[in-house]
Formats: structure tokens, sequence, C-alpha cells
């Protein structure tokens, strides 16, 4: 039975994700693999590398460095988080990816992006470390307008949460029978339409059938909501949220509010770790 650990996005709102995440890597919990969407790809790396500890680490280290996150970076990058601060530098040279470990794990490793020109998910697997995964990476965490097009070969790529907010179904799919689904959102949320349609459809007027998918997400990630309900119902995954809205935004250079976002995500984990390893068999 393949036990997967799915990972919902949201900036930073994934801190609360990476403290449930470090507390089961604590406690040797198994996964044969592991599916991310922006943040949770970008965090979610780090189960298969075994880095506990590392996503709360770099992120209060460099919450206020203009190089990382700021108004500045997206003046002078395009993108709000840094693209090659943040995808290239950190992870190789400021707070080392540990690409032995990550290999050596057996554990899969799965993204989400989503194509520009089509408006669809695009699903990336990586068993081993290739130089292109920080750029699938990036292409999954890269915010719609605060972002550039992330181009690798002959796909235009952006944001995996436009297409696929919550892949279950797809990691179902994959053979995954048993899931630990993590979201970032409290489970009464409910996600509400686009403000202002017609700016967004003039900004991205290149990529219609992105907007388009943008324009639809409210109801795709409704919809996503509704379907891991039902399958926790059946028994065909364990759901695990905050239970009030998180202090931190997809966006904060606040590093109390970091830290308890990240406590929450810890304190919740450890509270039902006996119902996950019981659900999990371990």
């Amino acid at each position: 039975m393949k036990r997967g650990l799915v990972l919902e996005g949201g900036a930073l709102r994934g801190l609360f994700s990476a403290g449930v995440m470090d507390v089961l890597m604590e406690h040797g919990v198994r996964f044969d693999g592991v599916v991310g969407v922006s943040a949770g790809a970008c965090f979610g790396c780090n189960y298969k590398s075994h880095q506990a500890g590392r996503v709360l680490r770099y992120n209060l280290r460099y919450a206020h460095d203009p190089r990382y996150c700021s108004v500045w970076s997206l003046l002078t990058t395009g993108g709000i988080f840094g693209p090659h601060f943040a995808y290239y530098a950190l992870p190789q040279r400021l707070d080392p990816f540990d690409i032995s470990a990550f290999d050596s794990d057996p554990m899969e490793f799965h993204l989400v992006a989503t194509d520009v020109q089509t408006g669809e998910a695009v699903y990336r697997r990586f068993d081993r470390f290739r130089p292109d995964m920080y750029e699938w990476i990036l292409a999954s965490s890269s915010m719609p307008l605060v972002s550039r097009v992330v181009t690798i070969g002959d796909q235009q790529l952006l944001d995996g949460g436009i297409a696929d907010s919550i892949p279950l179904r797809y990691f179902q799919d994959q053979g995954f029978e048993r899931n630990l689904v993590v979201l970032t959102q409290p489970a009464n949320y409910h996600k509400t339409p686009l403000r202002h349609p017609r700016l967004v459809r003039r900004l991205l007027s290149r990529y219609p059938r992105f907007v388009d998918a943008w324009l639809r997400r409210h109801e795709m990630y409704n919809a996503e909501l509704r379907y891991i309900a039902e399958q926790q119902a059946a028994g065909r995954c364990l759901i695990l949220c905050p239970d009030s809205t998180l202090p931190v935004g997809r966006i904060s250079h606040n590093r109390r509010h970091m830290r308890q976002a990240y406590q929450l995500g810890r304190d919740l984990a450890t509270a039902q770790l006996p119902r996950i390893l019981a659900y999990l068999g371990q």
C-alpha cells in the first residue's frame, strides 16, 4: 500500500505545513511519495532530503532581506520572491539543499505547475535530483502578476495552484491509497471569486486560457475541498488543517507571525500523531 503526503500551497502559510512535516520527520514517519503545490513544493522537497527545521530557518533568516521577498525584488527581477536568490543562491550556497540525502531516499517527489498556454495542470516527478528541479519548483511557486512566466523547454508555466490546488485525486491516480493531506486554510474556508476580473484579463491578455482557469479557480478549489472531505469520510485520506486563519499571510516579514504559524503546525501534528500513525499503519 503506497502512502502519500499531499501539500497545499499558500506561500508563507506553508510554514504551518513545515511545522507538521518537521514533527513527522522527527518521529520517523515515512511516506512513499510527496506531492506539493507552490509553497508545498518548495517546502515539501525537504521531507525527501530529511532536512527538518530548514524551512523555518531560512525564512526567518531572510525575512527582511530585499533579495528574498520584496517590492524591490519584484521591480528588479520580475518576481516578488527573488527568482535567482530564493531558488538558486539559497539552496545552492546560503542554506544548502541536501542533494545526496534527497537522492538516497526512495520517496517519490511530485510537484504541480500550470501551463499558461492551456490553463491546465502539469505534473513532474523527481526520484533523484536534476538541475531543472529548481526551475520546476520556481514555476510551481510563481504567483501570477507578481512573478514572471517560467519557461522550461517548450512550456511556459506559473503557479500550480491555479489548475490543481489540492492534488489528492492526482496522487490517487498514481497509486497512492492512503494519503495525509495538509491544508493551510481552516476547515470552514470557502474560496470566493477573484476580484477585478477585467483587470486580470487586461494584464494577462496574452494567456486567455490561463486567465479563464484563474477566474474559475474558486470553483475548482471548492470542489477539491468537497472531494477531500468525501475521501476522508470514506477512509481514503486524512486531513490536517489549522483550526482558524493562520497569523501569517501569503507574504509576510513578521518573524513572530512566522514562528506562530510554524508552531501551530507542530502542535497539531504532535496532538494528532497517534491518529496519523494509526492511519498510515505505522
